[in-house]
């Protein structure tokens, strides 16, 4: 699995410059007006893993595939996005669709024109905080009363319903994201996270400064990231301008550009690790003479459940994986020095898979 994140803020704080230097296209028209984008714009990324062409060497395959990133770029919103002012109905549900929330925040001064007449990225946050906020409010407000109803007949479902977004509702209520809710079991995870709230979603500040600001931030972006610790939310310093000038250049020229500017990687690698720490995510790799090639899973999957992420006749007919951690597969060049060495295991269903494990499938459908 890949994952997708909204990449949301108010309009003209950088957020289309910031998909089309991720995505390395120029398929969000970036202009100093607001509504520039109508329709969410998808990009798919693959993720930088220099783990991989270590294990492609070694294994001398002949292609690498790397593991995707998606990213969507919807259009900015408003204030009274909630009640559809703006565009705000459409964008909603597109933010509905994403496994995560990329808030791009403008730290910098200049001449683009801001929607709210000033430069405060607290503000802007709580502004599209709060209309998500509204969103689910409304949203619950009209569920949670039926789901009581039904709670009263004897409906287990609608119980256990009723009581983790009852939760949910109570929060909303006071102020407070979705995301504070604590599901007491697994029946109330699963259905918490059937409800689709936005303001469930994962948040990740991307902090836009501008190039001289790019390496350790500036006053503004230092109050971003102290919200974000307050909340238990991520935050990241990238400079749009900068991502848009390095996807212009030559590979080969774009270490010695980071480096003039005391970087020492581009704005796309730190919001991927950001990512992948926000939502608990994971890499294993498979590695043969045709292919090596990243896979992403969930931290804590099981053995089966990677399986799955290749084929779900993998995962359906599962025997066994044989594994080779990526420290091993490196230090004894390969599979057949790490199975002499002894570091080649064979593990069951219930083994756990660790970031970096190098696997092969044993399989019967």
């Amino acid at each position: 699995m890949g994952f997708r994140c909204g990449i949301v803020g108010l309009p003209n704080v950088g957020k289309s410059t910031l998909f089309n230097a991720l995505t390395e296209t120029a398929a969000a028209q970036a202009a100093n007006y607001p509504f520039c984008t109508i329709e969410p714009n998808v990009g798919q990324v693959a993720v930088p893993d220099p783990r991989l062409d270590d294990i492609a060497r070694i294994a001398g395959s002949a292609k690498i595939i790397e593991t995707q990133l998606g990213f969507v770029d919807i259009a900015g919103l408003v204030r009274g996005a909630s009640k559809g002012e703006g565009l705000g109905n459409q964008f909603l549900g597109n933010i509905r669709e994403c496994d995560a929330i990329i808030h791009v925040l403008r730290c910098f001064e200049g001449e683009v024109t801001h929607v709210e007449g000033k430069v405060d990225p607290i503000a802007d946050a709580e502004t599209v905080e709060t209309e998500l906020m509204l969103a689910d409010l409304e949203s619950l407000e009209k569920r949670v009363p039926a789901f009581q109803k039904k709670a009263t007949q004897g409906d287990k479902e609608s119980k256990i319903a009723a009581s983790v977004l009852g939760e949910a509702l109570e929060l909303l209520r006071e102020g407070k994201p979705a995301r504070l809710t604590k599901p007491k079991d697994e029946d109330e995870k699963r259905i918490f996270e059937q409800a689709q709230l936005l303001t469930a979603k994962p948040v990740l500040y991307v902090c836009n400064v501008d190039e001289g600001a790019a390496a350790d931030g500036n006053a503004l972006s230092a109050r971003v990231f102290a919200k974000a610790e307050a909340e238990g939310a991520k935050a990241v310093i990238v400079s749009a301008e900068i991502e848009a000038e390095i996807v212009t250049l030559d590979p080969a020229d774009r270490a010695d550009f980071l480096a003039d500017l005391g970087l020492k990687e581009t704005g796309l690698a730190r919001v991927i690790r950001a990512g992948y720490d926000l939502l608990h995510l994971q890499t294993f790799f498979t590695a043969g003479p045709k292919e090596a090639r990243a896979w992403t899973i969930p931290m804590g999957a099981k053995a089966p459940q990677a399986a799955g992420a290749i084929h779900t006749d993998f995962e359906r007919g599962f025997i066994r994986a044989e594994t080779i951690a990526f420290a091993d597969f490196v230090a004894f060049k390969g599979e057949a020095g790490a199975r002499e060495a002894g570091k080649l295991r064979s593990e069951g269903k219930e083994y756990v898979v660790h970031d970096g494990d190098i696997l092969l499938f044993r399989f019967n459908v």
